[in-house]
């Protein structure tokens, strides 16, 4: 019951956010005959609101537009339906509601600012994308399938090393995962096929040493990440084949690169002041070491 009040508020909130209030009435009660897709109780929903709509969707074709087009309509009319009702039963005035939309609002200014001060990325040239694809062997000339069987155990700091000890000395994952229980830790278990670029960038060069039946071990926040090789299939990819996802990737660190850089100058020009409890929240984080780098030496562990 719980989750469909949770899901009809996040309803409710994406149809205050896009849907109601004061300009948007105003902009509905303009709006032309040739403007308008629906009517919902006279507030008219407009044909723009129907193409902001479809350009969220992904790969979307002509041929499917019109069908496209049509399930949108009915989709924001459901949301409008839903949002005067609420309206009605004064849901924007509850606390928790409105700050979700004010919330809702700051996201999207800010990323309506980025966007238009960033703009596009330019396109990397070839020398760019070649040099991508020499530094990361892993992702590309070198790149593998993995069969992984993953360990999450909780534990605390001092207790790491007696982990680890443990681990290089079992015959078996089996055998180590019997003693983490005998030795009530608590343990998260999974497993899964995933290909190189799913993995984390900074943790690929340490994973690729790593021979089918041995294991390797990351410090994470909570304890240890333990990372067995099942098995791993190599699967190369050329230049001209990574090409395109080289440049999506070198796109988006130049965008990333941007945006901290006018971060940075907007936060050294605003006064920005943290007060009690947070007042640590200003002082200069020290920088987090590379997940990788806390890898110990690949453990022998038998599949």
């Amino acid at each position: 019951m719980h989750a469909f009040k949770k899901l009809g508020l996040a309803l409710m909130i994406t149809g205050l956010v896009a849907g109601c209030g004061d300009k948007q009435d105003e902009a509905s009660a303009k709006a032309g005959p040739a403007e308008v897709a629906a009517r919902v109780n006279g507030t008219a929903l407009t044909v723009d609101q129907v193409n902001q709509a479809l350009q969220r969707i992904p790969n979307l074709d002509e041929g499917q537009r019109k069908a496209a087009s049509l399930q949108m309509v009915r989709t924001l009319v459901d949301q409008e339906v839903i949002v005067q009702k609420a309206v009605a039963d004064k849901l924007d005035q509850d606390p928790a509601v409105a700050a979700a939309l004010e919330a809702a609002r700051h996201k999207v200014l800010a990323d309506a600012y980025m966007s238009r001060k960033l703009g596009e990325p330019a396109e990397p040239t070839e020398a760019e994308v070649a040099e991508y694809f020499e530094a990361h062997p892993e992702l590309f000339a070198q790149r593998k399938i993995y069969r992984l069987q993953e360990l999450s155990i909780q534990a605390p700091q001092d207790k790491h090393e007696a982990i680890r000890a443990r681990l290089d000395a079992a015959k078996s994952v089996n055998d180590f995962a019997a003693w983490l229980k005998a030795e009530n830790y608590p343990v998260k278990a999974a497993q899964g096929i995933k290909a190189a670029e799913q993995l984390p960038l900074e943790m690929l060069p340490k994973l690729a040493q790593v021979p089918a039946g041995k294991a390797m071990v990351l410090n994470v926040p909570e304890g240890l990440l333990v990372i067995i090789v099942a098995g791993a299939q190599s699967q190369p990819v050329t230049l001209e084949q990574a090409k395109p996802a080289i440049a999506r990737a070198l796109q988006v660190q130049a965008r990333q690169k941007a945006a901290k850089a006018e971060l940075d100058a907007l936060k050294a020009a605003a006064k920005i002041e943290y007060l009690g409890e947070f007042a640590d929240a200003g002082k200069q984080e020290p920088a987090a070491p590379a997940e990788a780098a806390a890898a110990s030496p690949a453990a022998s562990v038998e599949k």
